[in-house]
């Protein structure tokens, strides 16, 4: 019977193991390659500077909608928080009313155990004088109408602060809500201008120059300065908007008094979500100057184009809210001869700016 041997596996020797070994390096070589060149393909294409200022310019754009998004909420969240607030004060003052209450029963309770709550009928079998016994139900009744009248008040004391506190609970799940939406629009906001400043950071120190004075102005926020220095910069802008052409007086004192402040607030820096007095997003900015003039504005761009009357462009004067892009996502104050004062966006600071630089949507007067 012939003996079934398992072949020997033959070991490569020589020539054939640097074969086999030259072979495996193309082939690792071959896929690195092919990696490389695969990564090559997907790589982001090199921007030129102004494909880079069109992007950041659309990335500030995007935060700017965001960051009214954001003031927005804000201000519904702030009423919500007012509003649950004065709930629960409410119901702790009618609470306090409410064991008031509870203790006056419990001592008219108390008062009728001790004196033995006796029936009329008893009454006029213990008592030999007529008049007393009258006298005496008389009182009786009277103490059980008081003690009736006292179960019903509480019973609708109970019921009223039973429904302040359901609307309490709704205003808590509205506010929070509202948080979850400030929470959401914060990122978007953040995402954005880390996003442009990434981009902006790609560029050489010349080619940002060039941006910052191709954008209107020359320096960051951080160049604000003090407030003597920004009042000496909105004096000479007054200056140089005015030279030759002497600005049309504001249609009224309230408005020559926004304008006053704009003026004032020349070189502050953005900052979204800032309504003053160190610094300002767009409508902050013209909800404060109007503030200083006595006059509330609401918050956000698409609610101050709707406080106030409705101005064409060629009727705006000085005061007048300006606005721009479709969605009516920014606003600038009017000072005459085409021009505004507006906070344009993170890194350029409140400044003077003609209105054709944004597509116009529209202009309000407040008063």
């Amino acid at each position: 019977m012939a003996t079934h041997r398992k072949p020997k596996q033959r070991l490569l020797t020589g020539n054939t193991a640097r074969t086999a070994r030259t072979a495996v390096t193309l082939a690792l070589a071959g896929a690195a390659s092919a990696t490389a060149f695969d990564g090559i393909g997907h790589a982001e294409p090199a921007l030129t500077p102004a494909q880079v200022k069109a992007k950041v310019d659309q990335l500030y754009h995007d935060a700017e909608v965001a960051t009214e998004k954001y003031n927005g909420v804000k201000e519904k969240a702030d009423d919500a928080g007012e509003s649950l607030n004065e709930l629960r004060d409410e119901a702790a003052r009618r609470t306090e009313r409410l064991n008031a209450a509870r203790n006056g029963l419990g001592s008219l309770a108390t008062a009728q155990y001790r004196t033995g709550a006796i029936d009329p009928a008893v009454q006029v079998a213990l008592t030999s004088d007529p008049d007393q016994y009258l006298e005496r139900a008389a009182i009786a009744d009277r103490a059980g109408d008081r003690q009736a009248a006292a179960v019903t008040g509480i019973r609708q004391q109970l019921g009223e602060i039973e429904q302040l506190r359901e609307e309490a609970d709704n205003r808590l799940d509205e506010l929070k809500a509202h948080q979850k939406d400030l929470r959401r629009h914060k990122s978007k906001i953040k995402e954005k201008i880390g996003a442009a400043e990434n981009l902006l950071s790609r560029l050489t120190a010349e080619q940002r120059a060039e941006y910052a004075r191709e954008d209107g102005h020359g320096g960051s926020s951080a160049d604000a300065g003090s407030g003597a220095d920004r009042a000496n910069r909105a004096d000479r802008t007054e200056r140089a908007v005015t030279r030759g052409n002497r600005p049309p007086q504001a249609p009224n004192s309230r408005a020559g008094q926004a304008v006053s402040f704009a003026y004032g607030a020349i070189g502050k820096p953005y900052v979204w979500g800032a309504t003053g007095p160190s610094a300002f997003d767009c409508s902050g900015l013209t909800q404060a100057a109007w503030k200083a003039a006595g006059v509330s504005l609401p918050r956000t761009t698409y609610t101050q184009i709707n406080a106030g009357q409705r101005v064409s462009r060629s009727q705006l004067a000085p005061g007048d809210l300006v606005f721009f892009y479709s969605g009516i996502s920014h606003v600038g104050l009017y000072i005459g001869n085409g021009q505004m004062i507006h906070a344009p966006r993170p890194g350029a600071p409140v400044r003077v700016a003609p209105i054709d630089q944004m597509p116009f949507a529209g202009a309000t007067r407040p008063a």
